[in-house]
């Protein structure tokens, strides 16, 4: 009896411990959960707050991520080949460790074009506006969405992001002609690309000297590729467009042929005018138009805009120096009767330069990069490049080609140094400066003796820099002919209006008539109306293009005609069939669209 109590009372026992136990680890298991669920908010709110260094704007973390998740990265892009791409991002990622943007796959992502392993000949699209260069060509890794719960947290970046790289941000031509227009351009082409939208630069560059002119962009500062490891092992950007608009270049460098004019120049003077107007209030620079001049009798404007009108010289203090500049400003001051003001890089700052150009009659520098400046003259302004002894000035034309674009409205003039005795070379300096002593002793006496540099392909020929980096002494005499001779054909110095460019509409209603004369002889008659738009319009010239070819050929006949209907008899065969084509042209060159098509039986 003793011992079935006894039995009893451990049993009691040992349940009740086993009972204590279970309540302990329950207990112990709930702290956990607890502590784990805490260390996870914890983890989010810091990355949170990680996200919101990178941007003042709010994100829910655990809605970002979980999108991230559940939907994967998705792309929908613009253009048919790489060198014309722009693709539209949600939730690419970038991982700093590896340098490597990231694609995560989901059930929901979306990949357009799915070009397959195509996206690697040579690359899904160009980072920037320099077209087909294998420095610059972008791709990403792809990863299933599940691979994130063992990666590091991401830091999510809520700011719309134009993600692209600066093609040599050293370099003002460069800086304008290869970034900020096409980035200007490119943020128009999509909404959500406004003043409030951020852009990463991916080329791995510092600031370098002309970091000011990218902030003026977007409200936002700009993030450069080094600074992407501070916020994190992978960033994630929730809307992102990667790549630039190549459509506002005008000039190829000569990665595969000798530099000079794109083959296919689409932007004109009016696109590079809005985006120089926008840089210029951006910088709070204003300048007067003619056309908001206050009123006054015609002699007394004419006696203000010329107390007004100036010379800008360039003035250069390390390299391609004009070493008679004080002697070059005389002469352009007596032969002018104008003001002559000189400006440096090295010496003021960018905003003050514009402002002192963007009211000039003409511009005078040195071959350089400088010379971009000139798309702030004013409309009837001369730009004036001088070239050192040995460059060809037709073969280096990327400020003639910028001048020459319709609606640009500026004269162009090239001086070039040909006396060897008035230049002073510097065979001694590095070779990025046009140093050739690293040279074979042979290659440096052909340099040395050359009288003309050949056509070359970019970047590092040695003939080439070390003719461009010599200094120059500037003959006065012919400088002032070549002058005298530029400024016969050039307008008035004093603003021009800006050249018309509205090109005609469809000819309308176009009908033809035929008639057999004999078994050998036939007439056509094609008649149309004038374009929509012509009765709105004052056009200098007015004249239409008509195409006639027999049903069948490969060949036609042009005719060019001042009048809304002719008659054919000349090679015009009875008992045929002939296709016509008409359409308007405005003074010679602005042509109109072919109205469709007329099939005429004779």
């Amino acid at each position: 009896m003793r011992a079935s109590v006894a039995g009893c009372r451990m049993s009691v026992g040992a349940l009740l411990n086993g009972l204590l136990v279970s309540v302990v680890a329950a207990l112990l298991w709930k702290y956990s959960k607890l502590s784990e669920h805490a260390a996870l908010l914890e983890e989010e709110l810091h990355m949170t707050q990680q996200s919101q260094e990178v941007s003042q704007a709010r994100i829910d973390y655990h809605v970002a991520l979980q999108a991230l998740q559940e939907h994967g990265t998705r792309m929908v892009c613009t253009g048919k080949m790489h060198t014309d791409r722009i693709c539209r991002f949600d939730y690419l990622c970038y991982c700093s460790e590896a340098e490597e943007f990231v694609f995560f796959h989901s059930n929901s992502s979306v990949m357009l074009p799915n070009l397959g392993s195509r996206r690697f000949q040579p690359a899904l699209l160009d980072l920037s506006s320099v077209e087909d260069h294998n420095t610059q060509y972008f791709n990403f890794l792809e990863l299933p969405a599940a691979a994130l719960k063992f990666m590091p947290k991401p830091v999510f970046v809520p700011d719309v992001t134009l993600i692209l790289n600066r093609f040599n941000p050293d370099n003002l031509m460069h800086v304008f002609h290869d970034d900020l227009l096409p980035a200007f351009y490119t943020m128009k082409q999509y909404s959500d690309l406004d003043d409030e939208a951020r852009l990463v630069f991916m080329e791995g560059w510092g600031e370098g000297p002309h970091f000011d002119l990218y902030r003026l962009l977007s409200s936002k500062q700009p993030l450069l590729k080094e600074q992407l490891r501070n916020f994190g092992k992978l960033m994630c950007f929730t809307k992102s467009y990667v790549g630039l608009s190549k459509m506002t270049t005008w000039y190829q460098y000569g990665f595969v042929q000798p530099q000079g004019p794109k083959a296919n120049i689409l932007v004109s003077g009016n696109e590079i005018r809005q985006f120089a107007r926008a840089l210029m209030e951006k910088m709070n620079i204003s300048r007067v138009d003619e056309a908001e001049k206050d009123g006054g009798s015609a002699e007394d404007e004419k006696d203000k805009e010329k107390k007004d009108e100036y010379i800008v010289v360039f003035s250069r203090s390390a390299t391609r120096l004009i070493l008679n500049e004080a002697e070059l400003i005389m002469a352009l001051a007596q032969e002018f009767q104008m003001r002559v003001v000189t400006v440096s890089l090295e010496e003021q700052s960018f905003p003050s330069i514009i402002q002192v150009i963007s009211g000039a009659s003409m511009l005078v520098s040195m071959h350089g990069a400088q010379l971009i400046t000139s798309l702030f003259l004013p409309r009837g302004a001369a730009v004036v490049e001088l070239f050192p002894f040995a460059v060809n000035p037709e073969q280096y034309t990327p400020y003639k080609t910028l001048a020459s674009l319709p609606g640009m409205d500026l004269h162009y003039v090239s001086w070039r140094n040909t006396k060897e005795e008035n230049t002073v070379t510097h065979p001694d300096r590095p070779w990025e400066q046009g140093g050739i002593v690293h040279l074979e002793k042979d290659e440096q006496e052909r340099i040395l003796a050359s009288k003309d540099v050949p056509r070359h392909l970019c970047c590092r020929n040695p003939e080439w820099l070390f003719r461009i980096y010599q200094d120059t002494l500037v003959d006065i005499p012919s400088f002032l002919e070549v002058l005298r001779e530029a400024m016969k054909t050039k307008p008035n110095l004093k603003k021009a209006k800006a050249a018309s460019t509205v090109h005609p509409g469809r000819v309308r209603e176009p009908q033809c008539q035929t008639s057999v004369q004999t078994s050998n002889e036939a007439k056509l008659t094609v008649s149309w109306q004038i374009p929509w738009n012509l009765k709105y319009l004052k056009v200098r010239e007015v004249k239409y293009e008509v195409w006639i070819q027999e049903q069948g050929e490969n060949t036609y006949m042009p005719y060019i005609l001042p009048q809304q209907n002719y008659t054919f008899s000349e090679n015009i065969k009875p008992f045929t069939t002939y296709l016509v084509w008409v359409r308007c042209i405005f003074n010679k060159n602005l042509l109109g669209p072919f109205a469709d098509v007329l099939m005429c039986r004779t």
